[in-house]
């Protein structure tokens, strides 16, 4: 401020000057995703795999979806022995200076499956930790179908195993469906499905 006496001695900064045309984000990833990583992305070294990353989203505090993009450019040279994480940075534009440092959010990072089906939450149903879909066999008879989830994505599961292409599941009023129940089939469209 004017008339302010200002020498080395002071121990506060007068003021602080921030950069924010990009932003790092800063995220852990657990043990076992960082395996995944390592062995689902080409590359002889960590720096080629992370070239191969598709770009991450950041959800911020109030749960929108931030406008830009990033990349992720840093690994951590090592694992927090507490919590069994490695740090991971990304970088992100900031055109209009919306983020600001120490800014909290998530970060979503984008996997890519080979050969996975989609299969939509409110179409299975969870008994003991497993997840099931009904699914229709001859004469139009149901039965439970168990599900090997690998991910979400939006409001589906990411299958690997227990249904294929063409295959077809009850999608709604599964609570009044019992195992070897003949129903009537109607294909979903988009005017009769609800979200």
């Amino acid at each position: 401020k004017t008339g302010s006496l200002v020498g080395r001695a002071d121990v506060q900064p007068l003021t602080l000057l921030s950069d924010v045309h990009e932003v790092y984000a800063y995220f852990a990833m657990g043990e076992t995703d960082f395996i995944h990583f390592k062995t689902a992305y080409k590359g002889t070294g960590l720096k080629e795999k992370i070239s191969q990353l598709p770009p991450v989203a950041l959800v911020l505090a109030d749960n929108s979806l931030y406008t830009e993009t990033g990349k992720v450019d840093m690994i951590d040279g090592q694992f927090d022995k507490n919590t069994g994480a490695i740090t991971l940075r990304a970088t992100f534009p900031n055109p209009e200076g919306l983020l600001r440092s120490g800014n909290t959010g998530k970060i979503r990072l984008g996997r890519l499956y080979h050969g996975a089906l989609t299969v939509p939450q409110e179409a299975t149903m969870e008994i003991q930790d497993k997840v099931f879909v009904y699914a229709l066999g001859d004469s139009n008879k149901v039965f439970k179908q168990p599900l090997t989830i690998i991910g979400k994505s939006g409001t589906n599961y990411i299958v690997s195993e227990g249904v294929k292409h063409g295959d077809r599941i009850v999608f709604s009023n599964l609570d009044h469906l019992q195992e070897g129940a003949k129903i009537m089939p109607k294909a979903v469209t988009a005017d009769n499905q609800t979200h």
